[in-house]
């Protein structure tokens, strides 16, 4: 199947740093590379991949200290893939709104993976415009806000097992807050509950500029104060893999309607137990009591804490590779992609390559040194679905495809 992949330009793909929608764009371009489908990489020129890669920006966006404004590279992109449109199979979009106008004579060949909130009331009468564009939720709790619109299913992020490795025995014992500095991720809250256990807590994230405020006011005064949080900043994948991995428990104190929190699943990965609070997809994405604990206040954190710290940490990590591999999403969005009615009558598009095929692909792949990735030139620059109560544990992470489910 050829399969084109439309990346963010803020971050490369993987990204250096803070990144989820780009890591997730480059597990998913990896693994369907690997599963042999002639995939191309819609991003920025620095993205690394093994793909077809169109790059659409020199760099990153939010690296280049000349860009001011995203909007005008994201649409110069977005009209490259209108005009290379008709090469693909299926079109795989992970920006949000931009595209929607652009690709109405081809849209029954489209994805469009939401990866951000849509609880904005702004957003409610857009999405009733396009009610027919496809889309994937990475939560059912994502989806509650929205009208009714053209769900084809919910596809649970996954990432690469090798990625983050597990590790039975942490070699700290602090607790880790990772992500990004905003209210409603709470770092204020993981301060207050480690400082009220009298634990440790590092702090890895960034500062955006909308968010400098924030920190200057209410995050960085409480570092400063308490002696037992550090503020380390900003990590890249190498970094994280320590910090997670070295971790006790991550917090995570969300006051949001998170639509996925791929956090907690790099967590899991490395075997660390996860504190998360009630909100948005927490509760699909933790097994109370097996990858981690829910609560609903600080009190209640600091309460169960030690619950979390006793959790067995091998089956933490078994909870994350029964859910949440990159394996699992892939199949999941290859389902969803072969549903398409845009695809019938294509007379290219192959069928998933059969499971001795992948074996066998996959001893000769191994055989062969990493090439170096392929680079088109370009002139680009510079029906509803109502939350569905999903068990904990129980099935993968897709629950589609279906046009209305």
């Amino acid at each position: 199947m050829k399969i084109a992949q439309i990346a963010p330009l803020a971050e490369r793909v993987p990204p250096k740093l803070y990144g989820g929608t780009e890591r997730i764009v480059g597990c998913l371009t990896e693994e369907l590379v690997r599963l042999g489908h002639d995939v191309t990489l819609f991003a920025s020129g620095d993205s690394i991949t093994t793909a077809e890669l169109v790059p659409c920006s020199a760099v990153a966006l939010r690296l280049n200290a000349e860009v001011r404004d995203f909007l005008p590279h994201n649409l110069v992109m977005l009209e490259e893939v209108r005009r290379r449109a008709h090469h693909f199979d299926v079109l795989h979009f992970h920006i949000d709104l931009l595209h929607f106008p652009l690709i109405r004579d081809f849209a029954d060949r489209t994805v469009t993976t939401l990866h951000t909130r849509l609880d904005e009331p702004d957003l409610k009468p857009f999405y009733r415009a396009f009610s027919d564009i496809p889309v994937v939720s990475i939560s059912n709790d994502q989806r509650r806000p929205i009208p009714p619109v053209n769900w084809r299913g919910t596809v649970y992020h996954g990432l690469d097992p090798k990625l983050l490795p597990f590790k039975e025995k942490p070699g700290g014992n602090y607790l880790a807050f990772l992500g990004r500095i905003s209210p409603e991720k709470g770092p204020d809250r993981a301060i207050e509950i480690a400082t009220r256990v009298g634990r440790q807590l590092k702090i890895a994230a960034k500062v955006d500029a909308k968010d400098r405020a924030y920190w200057e006011a209410v995050v960085e005064p409480l570092v400063a104060s308490h002696p037992n949080v550090e503020f380390i900043g900003e990590i890249d994948e190498n970094q994280k893999a320590k910090f997670l991995g070295d971790a006790a428990a991550l917090l995570f104190p969300i006051d949001w309607p998170e639509p996925f929190g791929l956090v907690m699943i790099e967590a899991m990965a490395c075997g660390t137990p996860v504190l998360a609070f009630r909100y948005g997809s927490a509760p699909e994405v933790i097994e109370n009591g097996v990858s981690g604990v829910l609560v609903d206040s600080v009190a209640e954190a600091v309460a169960k804490l030690d619950r979390v710290l006793s959790l067995d940490r091998c089956k933490v990590r078994a909870a994350f590779e029964r859910r949440f591999t990159v394996e699992r999403m892939t199949h999941d969005y290859l389902d969803i992609y072969h549903a398409l009615p845009g695809l019938r009558g294509r007379d290219r598009v192959e069928e998933t390559p059969r499971k001795a095929d992948l074996a066998a692909r996959s001893r000769v792949n191994a055989s062969k040194p990493a090439g170096k990735p392929r680079i088109w030139a370009t002139q680009a620059g510079g029906g509803i679905c109502p939350p569905v109560e999903v068990p904990n544990g129980v099935g993968p992470g897709h629950s589609g495809p279906a046009s209305r489910r």
